[in-house]
């Protein structure tokens, strides 16, 4: 590892020093590792949807509709979220130097959109047929609705680990995760109309699923925002950083501390950090740079670092540059 260039009276410029990640440059991200099971469940979705859309023609539930014209939504977002990792998995150029990594995060911010449609649809809908109800026939209803549960357990079953390392596989997990409740409640809707004949129960179970999709959808959106905005990621605490920073030897102050995430699982930091010259000279620049990246590693699983190390004085010298 060396230990960068030398400018002006920078002491130090070093890139690209990762700890249990990707090493810099490199185009996997959290969601390419998932990428096999998206595609599963997105065959899983589709054949869902085709069943569910005989089921609507045959029985006339609303509800079953709802989630047909739900599932197809899903279909298209899961096959963003693959889209999106097969442009993410191009590599860096001289124009686009982290690649196209960013994608995943548009992807998930597009499914945000596409899920507060179909809430506000279903909703609408819902509200139009509990109004006016419809006859529908509850055993058949019952059935169609099991299959929608089975086949989307399994989906669940296959993204909830990959819903943990990327905005865009938990974009996909939430859509998987409302159509199985979707699901649910058809069953249980269609139950009820077979043991009471409330046909209102099935605009009521649509009502439901509209009301499931949208606060994921939003908490999503905000993760997705926070990402776009070049927020410091939720699970860190930047004082803290600060701090671990400051603690170690030879380091006197710091500024233009900035951390950022470039996509799922790739968190980025950069920092001016200010060296007793004595301490310098003795430990030598390439130990205190591997101190203050072992630091950010071990403790925050930061993927990149880039620290700029400067005498005592110089930040003062910067500012006056900057006015």
């Amino acid at each position: 590892m060396g230990a960068g260039h030398h400018h002006g009276h920078h002491l130090g410029l070093h890139h690209g020093h990762s700890h249990g990640g990707r090493p810099p440059g490199a185009t996997g991200t959290a969601a390419a590792a998932h990428k096999g099971r998206l595609r599963i469940a997105l065959g899983i979705t589709l054949t869902v949807l085709l069943v569910y859309a005989a089921g609507s023609a045959l029985t006339g539930s609303l509800a079953l509709f709802a989630e047909a014209g739900h599932m197809a939504t899903d279909a298209v977002g899961v096959f963003m979220a693959l889209l999106a990792i097969r442009f993410a998995a191009r590599p860096p150029s001289g124009r686009r130097t982290w690649g196209y990594a960013r994608a995943e995060i548009l992807a998930a911010l597009l499914n945000c959109v596409l899920l507060l449609g179909v809430g506000g649809y279903v909703l609408i809908e819902a509200v139009e047929r509990l109004a006016e109800p419809a006859p529908v026939p509850g055993a058949r209803t019952v059935v169609f609705g099991l299959v929608g549960v089975v086949a989307n357990g399994v989906s669940l079953a296959l993204l909830i680990r990959g819903s943990k390392e990327s905005l865009n596989v938990r974009g996909a997990f939430l859509e998987v995760l409302s159509d199985a409740l979707g699901s649910l409640a058809v069953v249980v809707s269609a139950l009820v109309i077979m043991a009471t004949g409330w046909t209102r129960a099935d605009p009521g179970a649509s009502l439901l699923i509209g009301l499931m999709i949208v606060p994921r959808t939003v908490k999503l959106l905000r993760e997705a925002l926070d990402v776009l905005l070049e927020a410091a990621p939720r699970n860190v605490d930047m004082d803290e950083v600060r701090a671990h920073i400051l603690a170690l030897p030879g380091v006197r102050g710091l500024h233009d501390l900035h951390m950022w995430t470039i996509t799922s699982g790739m968190p980025v930091l950069s920092a001016h950090v200010v060296v007793d010259p004595g301490a310098l000279d003795s430990a030598g620049q390439e130990k205190m740079l591997h101190d203050l990246q072992d630091c950010l590693g071990e403790h925050f699983a930061v993927e990149h670092c880039t620290f700029q190390l400067e005498p005592g004085g110089h930040a003062e010298h910067e500012a006056g540059l900057c006015h």
